[in-house]
């Protein structure tokens, strides 16, 4: 089952694509999403998130600083202050 991940920041979308599985960098610790993941919301820390495009693939590190990240519906989206990557 794919997952929807849009990563946004204040300034502009910086992604909006189906991958397999994302890693976050929460507030708490690292989490994974893949796709059916229950709904949840949590702050995320300065760090990487890991997009994998397909099982075993490797992963596209996107560097973001603050935010939060929301999970519902079939899909992930991260509210970063700032990205690059």
């Amino acid at each position: 089952m794919a997952l929807h991940f849009e990563l946004v920041t204040p300034a502009r979308l910086i992604r909006s694509q189906e991958v397999h599985m994302v890693v976050v960098p929460g507030t708490e610790g690292e989490f994974g999403v893949l796709g059916g993941h229950a709904p949840f919301m949590a702050t995320i820390r300065d760090g990487d998130v890991r997009v994998f495009a397909s099982p075993g693939a490797t992963p596209e590190v996107i560097s973001v600083e603050g935010g939060f990240a929301e999970v519902a519906d079939g899909r992930l989206t991260v509210l970063a202050e700032h990205a690059t990557g």
